[in-house]
């Protein structure tokens, strides 16, 4: 079965997990496997495209990656910055109508860093093609405290009426409004850890055994034709 592109998920997020595991099987030091899994969120872009996936949200950087050794943590913000600085320079994005976010607590990247993911931000948050969030610096419930912190100011400011608050109300003041339906969790693990924890309530979950820089074409059909066959009830 070919999956159709007309019940694709419109957003679809993905926790890139196994670039170290993928470095160790090849003896080398466990962060070099960055740079490939880089290099495959390329590829993803253009399959999402193809088959006309509006969104794509990427889990890059959790902020317990904060806490990897050094050397290790500077080679992957180099990999970002290489990342970044190809997305600046990629006619591409222009021409396909791109907007690229950047989700999380941003403010705690290095500094040259900072600006360029502001400045891809600024460059394309007009476009209204496609939609891709890179998730780093990124916890789910640091979000949710973020976005306490910003309801909770606003109630003093007297921009919010406390009686009024809602659901809707809350998912405003968070990083992204957008809920995916279909989260990708590569490498083995069967859990979000600390993924999307407001907006993936509803979302159709999918874990696979491989390793993010093993993940080609063929799963992601996989992953599209198992959501294809899914009744979403959405709790009904």
């Amino acid at each position: 079965m070919q999956p159709t592109t007309s019940n694709v998920p419109r957003h679809l997020a993905i926790i890139l997990d196994g670039n170290r595991r993928f470095a160790k099987r090849l003896m080398l030091k466990p962060w070099k496997g960055h740079e490939w899994g880089r290099e495959k969120i390329e590829n993803v872009l253009e399959w999402c495209r193809e088959y006309g996936i509006h969104e794509l949200t990427l889990y890059v950087l959790s902020l317990e990656n904060f806490n990897r050794p050094k050397e290790e943590f500077d080679y992957l913000m180099d990999v970002f910055r290489k990342e970044f600085d190809e997305l600046l320079k990629d006619k591409r994005v222009m021409e396909r109508n791109i907007r690229i976010n950047a989700i999380g607590r941003i403010s705690m990247l290095p500094e040259d860093l900072q600006k360029k993911v502001k400045e891809i931000m600024e460059k394309t948050k007009n476009n209204d093609g496609y939609i891709v969030n890179f998730a780093i610096a990124y916890g789910g419930r640091a979000e949710v405290v973020d976005a306490v912190r910003k309801v909770a100011e606003e109630i003093k400011q007297g921009k919010i009426d406390i009686d009024k608050i809602n659901e809707e109300t809350f998912a405003n003041h968070l990083y992204m409004k957008s809920e995916p339906d279909l989260i990708i969790r590569t490498g083995g693990e069967k859990r979000l850890s600390n993924f999307l924890s407001w907006q993936s309530s509803y979302s159709e979950l999918i874990f696979l055994d491989i390793l993010w820089p093993e993940f080609e074409k063929e799963h992601f059909v996989q992953c599209l034709e198992e959501y294809q066959i899914r009744q979403r009830r959405f709790g009904k």
